[in-house]
């Protein structure tokens, strides 16, 4: 079990605790921890130890970026994949998915109407689809790029060789969101097929640093098998390899998959790690994200009070919305683009942040 004080809801005595603060207060301040005291963290932290790391984590996020939330277009442009991995419902080998591929044209039609309701900032994001090659798509970024000139787009498509990435961020592409999904080369072994390598993943991400890319990362919680020693090896790798952008979400069984009876992660085990790589990392853009407010329907806000401050709005047209299910009871699968925005608008705004529909930029923007 990962996290047992939070799942279990321990008390702990007044030395553990004590020594609990001690360690959030020394993350929070030196953004450095070692294994060991990453461990003793998870292994230990009960509520009120998770209470104080959810303040620490906010309070740094309200230092940089204050109350903003940055919005982002979501378009999910294919769900084809070529890959296996074994807890997405878009794996190659799932018989039952209804698939579809947006062209190009439909792409920046939607593009088109998210710049109508007021996005600088878009996500595009699909499964491994051989149909999008280096032609492709250099020409829909340069299109992109020329037609938005204030616009950015993050591109979110997989594992491409380095030639690959190198030829999109020469068109015109800066950003770039590859989730490792973990950090530890065995649980990757235990939720991918033989065919992926956690090596390959760990490659690209440092491929895409080096070219120059903002680069997103990211990971599961609590996928069959995980333990803590697994998420200290996530904790480290973010410390050690400091990604712009870090997704975080609970995985949820999708009824497709070899894990569909596997019990999904909740709403505050993910934040307690949202909020611990906020404190590594205080510049860090980091989403509250719709599998949050999957799992939990206050999972959202409880994203935001630990230093979330992105939101992905869905603008994919509603008639295919539907059909990209990595995993089951997506929500907002029927609203339209502009219904999507309203709401999560309000949301944010009620829960008293401020809704930024900017280019949503990492504290360390340079234009390049």
């Amino acid at each position: 079990m990962i996290l047992p004080g939070i799942t279990n809801k321990t008390v702990l005595a007044e030395s553990e605790s004590q020594d609990c603060i001690r360690l959030i207060d020394q993350l929070a301040t030196t953004h450095h921890l070692e294994a060991d005291e990453y461990l003793y963290l998870l292994d230990h932290m009960g509520p009120f130890e998770y209470a104080h790391l959810r303040e620490k984590a906010r309070r740094l996020t309200d230092s940089i970026y204050g109350k903003q939330v940055f919005f982002r277009g979501l378009i999910e442009i294919t769900n084809l994949c070529a890959q296996g991995c074994y807890y997405c419902g878009l794996q190659s080998n799932n018989q039952t998915a209804h698939r579809y591929r947006m062209s190009e044209e439909a792409i920046l039609a939607t593009v088109a109407e998210g710049y109508r309701l007021g996005f600088r900032s878009f996500v595009w994001q699909g499964g491994e689809d051989a149909y999008f090659t280096d032609e492709r798509l250099v020409k829909l970024i340069r299109t992109f790029k020329a037609d938005y000139p204030e616009c950015v787009v993050t591109l979110s498509i997989g594992e491409r060789s380095r030639e690959s990435y190198q030829a999109l961020y020469d068109a015109g592409l800066d950003r770039y969101l590859l989730r490792h999904e973990t950090a530890s080369p065995e649980l990757y072994s235990r939720l991918h097929p033989a065919t992926m390598s956690w090596e390959n993943r760990m490659r690209c991400l440092r491929d895409l640093k080096d070219i120059g890319y903002w680069v997103g990362a990211g990971f599961l919680i609590n996928p069959p098998g995980q333990t803590n020693e697994d998420l200290v090896k996530d904790l480290l790798f973010i410390q050690e390899f400091q990604p712009h952008m870090c997704g975080i979400g609970p995985f949820i069984p999708h009824p497709q998959t070899r894990f569909a009876d596997k019990a999904n992660g909740t709403a505050d085990q993910t934040v307690v790690l949202l909020a611990l790589v906020r404190c590594i990392s205080p510049e860090i853009l980091l989403p509250s994200t719709t599998a949050l407010g999957t799992v939990d329907k206050e999972g959202r806000s409880k994203g935001f009070a630990a230093g979330g401050m992105v939101v992905m709005p869905n603008l994919t047209p509603p008639d295919i919305r539907k059909f990209y299910e990595i995993y089951a009871e997506k929500k907002n699968w029927g609203d339209e683009a502009a219904e999507n925005v309203r709401k999560s608008i309000e949301t944010v705004e009620s829960l008293g942040y401020v809704a930024a529909l900017t280019r949503g930029d990492h504290a360390s923007y340079k234009e390049k």
